[in-house]
C-alpha cells in the first residue's frame, strides 16, 4: 500500500509511505522493543527505539492486521503498491502504479476482497 495522508508525508519526509499488510498472527518481533512514535493517536505507529526508524503500524479497528514498512524488508524492490489510500491528501505530482485508489482508508470489510484479488494476481 501507498498512503498519501499528510501524516505519512510528515513521518516519511516524502510524498507517501509504503507498507505491506500482514495478518497479526503471522507477525512477531524477534529483537528489541519498539516504541510508539510519529502521530500519537488511536492508530499506533511503532519505531525502532535505537535509530527511530518507522517499522510498522497497527491501524485503528484492524487488530487482525499489521502494516509493515515495505522499505524495512530485505526485498523492498519487489514491492509495488496494489492499493493507495488517502488520495484526497496526495501531492498532485505523486503517482503510483496502484490498482485500487481510495480517497481515505478502505473500510475493514473491503479487505477480504482486496486480499483475495491481490493473491490471485501474485
Amino acid at each position: 500500500m501507498a498512503c498519501h495522508c499528510t501524516g505519512c508525508q510528515r513521518m516519511t519526509a516524502s510524498a507517501f509511505s509504503l507498507s505491506a499488510l500482514y495478518p497479526s498472527n503471522g507477525f512477531k518481533i524477534t529483537l528489541g522493543e519498539p516504541v510508539i512514535g510519529g502521530l500519537h493517536g488511536t492508530t499506533r505507529h511503532y519505531f525502532c527505539a535505537y535509530c527511530m526508524s518507522w517499522l510498522f503500524t497497527r491501524p485503528e479497528g484492524m487488530d487482525e492486521f499489521v502494516n509493515v514498512r515495505a522499505t524495512m524488508l530485505d526485498d523492498a524492490q519487489s514491492f509495488s503498491p496494489f492499493v493507495e489510500t488517502y488520495t484526497d491528501e496526495k501531492l498532485s505530482w505523486a503517482m503510483t502504479s496502484a490498482v485500487h485508489s481510495f480517497k481515505k482508508f478502505p473500510s475493514p470489510d473491503s479487505f477480504p476482497a482486496l486480499l483475495s484479488e491481490f493473491a490471485e494476481q501474485h
